[in-house]
């Protein structure tokens, strides 16, 4: 089913949706990240920004499904910034520290951007 397309992934939150609730904005994380390990053609990418670096450090209830995707072959890239601010550096798990150049440049290389 791959199309040839090129896909980024992109949380900007610490879960999925825009709530209070945020066992809820957790499960819907799970299970986009669960089913995307399934999904062909897989996402090149998948960036963390403000709160959703959170996702890829200590104690993040989707780690596995992100250590997952990164074992097949999927980029994670957190903003530095974002974790410096929250001082998650040391507590990051999964993916690459990389800078909003980074972000950008796989945004703007995709041919599809997807902000959850």
């Amino acid at each position: 089913m791959s199309t040839g397309k090129s896909i980024v992934v992109v949380f900007k939150t610490d879960g999925m949706g825009i709530s209070d609730e945020q066992p809820l904005k957790e499960k819907l994380a799970m299970t986009f990240l669960t089913l995307t390990n399934q999904m062909d053609p897989l996402p090149e990418v998948i960036c963390f920004y403000t709160d959703g670096v959170k996702l890829a450090c200590e104690g993040s209830p989707v780690l596995n499904e992100l250590i997952t995707l990164e074992q097949i072959g999927v980029r994670l890239i957190l903003c530095q910034t974002c974790l410096n601010t929250f001082e998650l550096i040391d507590k990051v798990r999964v993916g690459i520290v990389g800078g909003m150049g980074d972000i950008i440049t796989a945004m703007w290389q995709a041919d599809n951007v997807i902000m959850v």
